[in-house]
C-alpha cells in the first residue's frame, strides 16, 4: 500500500505519534493507503510554519507574484488532473466521470484568483473632517486553518485555498480522516508550483487529536470549514475560544419546486440531477421535491423511469451512474433513514433496498430511493440524509410552496422549475436559501458567491466575496495639520 507523510514546510515528515491508518476504497472494501494520524504536536508544527511563512517569506512576495503561482498552480493541476481523479474516486467512490470534471474545473478557480491576486484595491474616502486624509486598507489575515469534509475534498479545499492563497494567507489543510489522500497528491503540486516553505501544510487524522489543536491554536487567526451542521457547532463553539473568525458551508434539505407550468420533462432530469448525482452525497442536493398538486401524479412517474433505468455500480465505469456510498458509517445512516421514512409513513415507491453481490464490491450500495406521500413534519423531510433518497412533497400554489420550502432549518439552496417570468423573481425573493436556481440545479461558479442561511452556514465562497472573507479591513487616518489642536477637545 501506499503510505503517506505529513506536509509541512515544504517537507514530508513522519506524524510524531508514529501511528497511520487505513484508507479504504469504498467499492471494494479494501484498504489501499496509509493516513498518517497526526496529533497536537504536528498541528502546532505546521501552525508554527505557516505563521513563519505568513511573517517571512510569502509576505515579502508581490501580490502580482502571487498571481503568478496561483496560475502556475492551476496549470499543474490541469497536467496531472487523471492521477488527482483518480486518488480522489478511489478514496471516496465517487464516479471517475464527475471527479475528473471537478478537478479539471478547480483548476479556474486558482487562475481565477491568480488573477485577482493584484486587483484588490483599498479606497479614498471622501471624509466631513479638514486637513485629514483617510483611507481603508484589506490585509490577509495570517493563518487559515481548513477542515473539509469526503464528499469533495480536492474541490471543497481548493474553493478555500484559492481564494484565501489569493488574499495573502497562508494554510493549514486538514482533510476528513476518510479522504485525505489527495489532499497529499495536492501539495505536491503546491510545492512544485514555487509556493515558499510553510504557506500550505497538509495534516491528517481525526477529529479530536489533530482537528481541535488546530481550531484552537493561538497564531490560527480564520477556520474555513465545510461539513455538516452538528460539527459546524462544535467547530464555532472551539473557536469562539479564541475569538478566531469562522466561515462555515454547512448542511442543506433543499427544496426543488417544480410548479405545472414548467418545461415538465427539462424539470424531470435537473430533478434527478439534483439528488442522484454525486450519489445524493452533497450538500446542495435537491432532497425535497415539492410538486404542485395538479402535476403530482404525472411527475413521479417521470421520474420513477429515470430513476429505474440508472446504473448502479462500479464508480470506474465509465457507464455507471450512480456509485457505492463513500464511508460505512454513512451506507448505515442512509439505509437508517430509510426505515424511518417508512416508519414516519412515507410511501417507497422506488429503492429503498442495499445492494450487494457480483458488480457492487463491499456493498456499499444503496438504490435510488424515492418517498411520497412525506409531509414536510417527518424527519425524512427536515433532517439531512446525505445519500440518494428523495422525498416528494405537494403543494398548492406560490404561497404555499414557498411557505413548505422555508419551513425547514437549513438555508443553503433551492431550486425553481417554471417558464413564468413573475413567478420566478418572486420565488428568487422570497427563499430563505443563499443560492436560488430558476429551471437549472447544482450550477456554481468560480466567479459568483455559494453559500448558506440559518444553519446551512456563515460566509461565502467563490467570487470577490470569498477574498474579502479572508481579509482584515483597516481604516486609515492621516492629517494633515501642522499643529496639534486642544487635546482636552475632541473634534468630530
Amino acid at each position: 500500500m501506499t503510505r503517506y507523510q505529513l506536509f509541512i514546510n515544504n517537507e514530508w515528515v513522519d506524524p510524531q505519534s508514529r501511528r497511520w491508518f487505513d484508507s479504504l476504497d469504498p467499492y471494494t472494501g479494501v484498504a489501499w493507503a496509509e493516513i498518517p494520524r497526526a496529533n497536537a504536536e504536528d498541528a502546532d508544527r505546521a501552525v508554527t510554519a505557516a505563521a513563519n511563512a505568513f511573517e517571512g517569506p510569502w509576505s515579502r512576495i508581490s501580490a502580482s507574484e502571487r498571481g503568478m503561482i496561483l496560475h502556475k498552480f492551476g496549470q499543474l493541476i490541469e497536467r496531472d488532473a487523471s492521477k488527482l481523479g483518480e486518488v480522489e474516486s478511489r478514496d471516496n467512490g465517487k464516479l471517475m466521470s464527475e471527479v475528473m470534471g471537478q478537478v479539471r474545473y478547480m483548476a479556474k478557480y486558482f487562475y481565477y484568483y491568480g488573477g485577482l491576486a493584484d486587483k484588490i484595491q483599498g479606497a479614498i474616502v471622501p471624509i466631513d473632517k479638514p486637513k485629514v486624509f483617510n483611507m481603508i486598507r484589506y490585509e490577509p489575515m495570517g493563518v487559515v486553518v481548513s477542515i473539509t469534509p469526503w464528499n469533495s475534498s480536492l474541490l471543497l479545499t481548493a474553493w478555500k485555498m484559492a481564494a484565501a492563497l489569493c488574499a495573502g494567507n497562508t494554510m493549514v489543510c486538514k482533510p476528513s480522516e476518510f479522504t485525505s489522500a489527495s489532499l497529499f497528491e495536492l501539495a505536491r503540486l503546491a510545492q512544485e508550483a514555487g509556493l515558499p516553505a510553510g504557506v500550505v501544510n497538509v495534516v491528517t487524522g481525526f477529529g479530536a487529536e489533530v482537528g481541535e489543536p488546530l481550531i484552537r491554536h493561538p497564531k490560527v487567526q480564520r477556520i474555513a470549514f465545510t461539513g455538516g451542521d452538528e460539527a459546524g457547532r462544535k467547530v464555532y463553539a472551539a473557536a469562539a475560544d479564541g475569538l478566531k473568525r469562522v466561515s462555515l458551508e454547512l448542511g442543506g434539505k433543499s427544496p426543488n419546486i417544480v410548479f405545472d407550468d414548467a418545461d415538465l420533462g427539462r424539470a424531470a432530469n435537473g430533478v434527478i440531477t439534483g439528488i442522484f448525482s454525486a450519489g445524493g452525497q452533497t450538500c446542495m442536493a435537491g432532497s425535497r421535491l415539492l410538486l404542485q398538486e395538479s402535476i403530482h401524479d404525472e411527475f413521479v412517474e417521470r421520474i420513477l423511469k429515470i430513476t429505474q433505468s440508472a446504473k448502479v455500480g462500479n464508480p470506474a465505469d465509465p457507464d455507471t451512474e450512480i456509485g457505492p456510498i463513500a464511508t460505512r458509517p454513512q451506507f448505515d445512516k442512509v439505509m437508517n433513514y430509510i426505515d424511518i421514512a417508512k416508519k414516519e409513513g412515507a410511501r417507497c415507491v422506488a429503492g429503498g433496498r442495499a445492494l450487494s453481490g457480483p458488480g457492487y464490491g463491499a456493498g456499499q450500495f444503496v438504490e435510488p430511493t424515492v418517498f411520497v406521500d412525506v409531509s414536510n413534519d417527518m424527519r425524512i423531510a427536515q433532517e439531512e440524509v446525505f445519500g440518494p433518497v428523495l422525498s416528494v412533497l405537494k403543494f398548492r400554489d406560490e404561497e404555499d410552496a414557498i411557505r413548505i420550502g422555508n419551513d425547514i432549518r437549513f438555508g443553503l439552496a433551492a431550486g425553481v422549475w417554471t417558464k413564468s417570468l413573475h413567478r420566478a423573481m418572486l420565488m428568487s425573493e422570497r427563499l430563505k436559501a443563499g443560492t436560488v436556481w430558476i429551471n437549472n440545479y447544482r450550477s456554481t461558479s468560480y466567479t459568483t458567491p455559494f453559500g448558506g442561511f440559518k444553519h446551512s452556514g456563515i460566509g461565502r465562497e467563490g467570487g470577490m466575496e470569498a477574498v474579502r472573507e479572508y481579509m482584515e479591513t483597516k481604516s486609515v487616518w492621516i492629517s494633515t495639520e501642522l499643529e496639534m489642536p486642544n487635546p482636552f477637545v475632541r473634534k468630530y
